[in-house]
């Protein structure tokens, strides 16, 4: 009986190595390692096969150049509205996902966004970067999400050892100290919320509108002696805030301001408007630049022993969450936070595909609610 001869080993080959990333789903900056291996020996099941650009066209009954052109957002004026419409149908229903790494390779874009903002703690914030990420998902951009801590320049880190994976910046609401550096990082960049006239596409809010909403309020109601609770912060936005305030009451017989600025927390809030109120003749009103600097302001009036309105109307701006957490609930101005976010991350990609970006200024709105009302009658 001839000896047992052991069988042969099977070999494995790698046959291509890759890095995926998936949007918004990313599990780190690096990425996840997929290695395909081919067997060569007895097939064995591994599972279902990844859908594939040319099964989407096969189900939306197009080529596969249709389907990369509407899956990489450039089917605009090439592909009717209703093909590109079936054809994100048919990658949704099978599950297709493109592989982005070998797009960058192929590209030589990375398809990821940085957003900087002042703080990862403000709601306002949080929901800029909602609606940014959003539309980065819808396009299979991923997004990476800085703080510039205490509104001061970003550390070199996003520009210097990691620009070659960076495709574009958002920036918003930034401090003027912090410009330099972002405008200096190489990068195409969309700012937010900041001064139109740089060289930069530029999506703002109507800041000014929302202020003389406030004023307009406040004169109706029968306010003449208004202080301002500004913000201590060198930005265009609370800028523009100080500006509106003052066209807005230019025109208005007899009217007083009064200015302190104020730290952006509650208890800057608080010790700004125990100034304000020491004044005299005392003002009637606390125009405050955000809902946190409001909250502060509404603790100052009662430590006093005044009462919000009675004797203290107290305004707002953002309507956070924090709006109508307090009592009495602020009146506000309400800026569309997440619409500010999508609208930026339309124009960053339209400034990365080279088409003019759709920038303009969004609307606001003022919220009317318990900390307004008419003045109390006093002398002093």
């Amino acid at each position: 009986m001839a000896p047992l001869r052991p069988a042969a080993p099977r070999v494995l080959r790698i046959t291509d190595l890759s890095y995926t990333y998936h949007g918004a789903d990313r599990r780190s900056s690096e990425g996840a390692c997929v290695a395909s291996v081919r067997h060569e020996g007895p097939a064995e099941s591994a599972g279902p096969a990844r859908p594939t650009s040319r099964d989407v066209a096969r189900r939306a009954g197009v080529s596969q150049a249709t389907v990369s052109l509407v899956l990489r957002d450039k089917w605009h004026g090439r592909v009717s509205p209703g093909t590109a419409d079936a054809v994100r149908a048919a990658a949704r229903d099978l599950g297709y996902r493109p592989n982005l790494a070998a797009r960058s390779l192929r590209l030589g874009r990375t398809r990821t966004a940085l957003l900087v903002v002042p703080a990862l703690t403000n709601e306002y914030f949080a929901r800029v970067h909602t609606g940014a990420a959003r539309v980065a998902a819808e396009h299979d951009f991923g997004m990476v999400l800085y703080p510039s801590p205490e509104l001061a320049a970003p550390a070199p880190d996003p520009f210097d050892s990691a620009r070659a994976a960076l495709d574009g910046v958002i920036a918003s609401s930034m401090a003027v100290e912090a410009l330099a550096a972002l405008r200096s990082g190489g990068l195409p960049l969309v700012m937010l919320d900041s001064d139109p006239e740089g060289s930069e596409a530029t999506v703002n809010l109507d800041i000014a509108d929302g202020m003389r909403r406030i004023v307009e309020h406040l004169v109706g109601l029968g306010h003449r002696r208004i202080a301002h609770v500004t913000a201590a912060v060198d930005s265009w936005t609370f800028h523009a805030r100080a500006r509106a305030l003052s066209d807005a009451l230019s025109g208005t017989p007899a009217a007083l301001v009064h200015t302190e600025r104020a730290d952006l927390t509650v208890t800057g809030g608080l010790h700004a408007a125990s100034r304000a109120l020491s004044v005299t003749p005392r003002a009637t009103a606390l125009v405050c630049d955000d809902d946190v600097l409001a909250a502060g302001a509404c603790k100052a009036v009662r430590r006093l022993g005044l009462r919000v309105p009675g004797d203290v109307s107290v305004t707002g701006f953002d309507d956070l969450s924090l709006a109508t957490a307090v009592e009495p609930e602020l009146t506000t101005v309400r800026l569309p936070a997440e619409e500010i976010g999508a609208t930026g991350m339309r124009a960053l990609l339209a400034v990365l595909e080279g088409r003019p970006p759709d920038t303009g200024v969004l609307p606001v709105s003022l919220v009317r609610r318990d900390s307004t009302g008419p003045p109390a009658a006093f002398t002093g």
